[in-house]
């Protein structure tokens, strides 16, 4: 399903090493950021091994991936440096960031939450492909797929 691109929400928010990261960091190039409950479950881990294994391919096309949940620094420190991942985690302790792009909701049996979904992002700002729920396993190369759709799309013939 295709939508009509908007503005990405503005944000600002500390990776795992403490330093602050911020979407204006990243104008001209594909931001893919995805939203996700918890560091190192398994769902999660699935998910964020899948973005890890493309991520090469992802920078080759001029696209940076970046997660978000509501752990702290120190755990995504960890989860990074447990499974090798090769791109920054933001906390979103307070879940500002999680609502301003609408990932937090209901989930399964009623419980409100992060919702996994993630976001591609063009250069220029504005959010062109949203994920709403995103199965783990084989994202990254799902993700990788659209990217390279968009990016022909936009090419000029």
């Amino acid at each position: 399903m295709s939508i009509t691109p908007y503005i990405a929400p503005p944000f600002s928010l500390p990776d795992e090493s403490g330093t602050l990261r911020s979407l204006s960091d990243f104008v001209g190039q594909w931001v893919i950021l995805y939203f996700y409950p918890k560091d190192d479950t398994p769902g999660c881990t699935t998910e964020a091994c899948s973005l890890r294994d493309v991520r090469n391919a992802l920078a080759e096309r001029g696209a940076e991936v970046i997660g978000v949940s509501k752990d702290t620094a120190a755990a995504h420190e960890q989860f990074k440096a447990k499974h090798t991942l090769n791109f920054s985690l933001l906390t979103d302790v307070n879940g500002t960031v999680i609502d301003a792009y609408g990932a937090w909701g209901k989930k399964q049996f009623g419980r409100e939450g992060i919702l996994r979904k993630t976001f591609i992002i063009d250069p220029t700002g504005h959010v062109v492909k949203v994920y709403g729920r995103v199965t783990p396993l084989g994202h990254g190369p799902q993700v990788l797929a659209e990217l390279e759709r968009l990016q022909q799309a936009a090419t000029p013939r």
